[in-house]
């Protein structure tokens, strides 16, 4: 049996995006999705817009997002949304929610942009809110950040659809995550580091009282894979090719001894996005000759 493999796709990435889905999409259990609106002068596709699509255009997959930026949206419109989607896609939303960071597109669209400690603030208001919601009617809510006064979210979702948070900051993050997450979302960079932030995220688990082995750990890779490693010094040389600080790159087996060495230290699912993308070939190799390799 194979861990879960989600498939990661680029903010920038409109127009191509689902031509190169409907050909790699197989392998994949699940699809994640971007929430930005601006990179400069690129294009972007819109978070929510590219998940709906694909909820409808591919029944078998779950979709969530890897994370949407909760300063974008008013979270009890937010919940009102995903409960809709979880309703339209027969239960397969999964609602992936991080606190920002790219203050160009903040400043750019006219958001305020506070501290990252009062965003931690509103992320973790955001999910109590978006709970009552989807638990309570009517619900009411009084925060510091947001309210709701004897709101309806009709239909509730059914199943409830995970929350899962992403990020990593030590003090105020991964407090979050032990007492809101359902999923916690982290992207890799190494194992060493992957071993601290499972220690911290521990310790606040025993702070506020949370079973630590109930939080499901996704952790998001980026991979570059290619038959030999010829064929990667190529890929590497290519303009067209994302560039990885901190991914997983060489051959089908290279590749594969990595991520069981990641699961290995405790993920329960992946989530990997392909540099070569949305040239196929990459992504239809892994899910050919890594997937499978993927023993839990």
């Amino acid at each position: 049996m194979t861990v879960p493999v989600g498939l990661n796709v680029w903010s920038r990435l409109v127009e191509e995006l689902f031509p190169y889905l409907d050909q790699v999409v197989g392998p994949f259990d699940s699809l994640w999705f971007p929430d930005h609106v601006q990179y400069a002068h690129h294009p972007v596709a819109e978070g929510w817009n590219l998940l709906a699509f694909a909820l409808a255009r591919y029944p078998d997959k779950l979709c969530g997002h890897d994370v949407l930026c909760n300063s974008f949206r008013n979270p009890a419109l937010l919940a009102k949304m995903a409960a809709t989607a979880q309703a339209l896609s027969g239960g397969r939303l999964v609602l992936g929610l991080g606190a920002g960071w790219h203050v160009e597109e903040y400043q750019a669209y006219g958001w305020p942009f506070p501290s990252a400690r009062v965003r931690i603030e509103q992320l973790a208001e955001a999910i109590q809110l978006i709970r009552a919601l989807w638990t309570t009617a009517p619900a009411s809510y009084q925060g510091q950040h947001y309210q709701v006064s004897n709101a309806y979210c009709a239909p509730r979702p059914h199943p409830i659809p995970p929350i899962m948070v992403g990020g990593a900051g030590e003090q105020y993050l991964l407090r979050v995550v032990a007492e809101h997450a359902d999923w916690w979302n982290y992207v890799f960079s190494n194992l060493p580091e992957y071993t601290q932030k499972q220690a911290v995220l521990q310790r606040h688990c025993q702070a506020v009282g949370r079973d630590y082995a109930t939080i499901v750990q996704v952790v998001h890779v980026g991979v570059l894979v290619a038959e030999n490693e010829r064929a990667v010094q190529r890929l590497r040389a290519r303009p067209d090719v994302r560039p990885l600080e901190n991914g997983v790159i060489g051959t089908p087996e290279q590749v594969a001894e990595t991520l069981r060495a990641i699961v290995g230290q405790g993920a329960h699912r992946l989530t990997v996005h392909i540099a070569d993308a949305p040239r196929p070939e990459g992504t239809q190799l892994f899910g050919a000759a890594v997937i499978p390799h993927l023993g839990a």
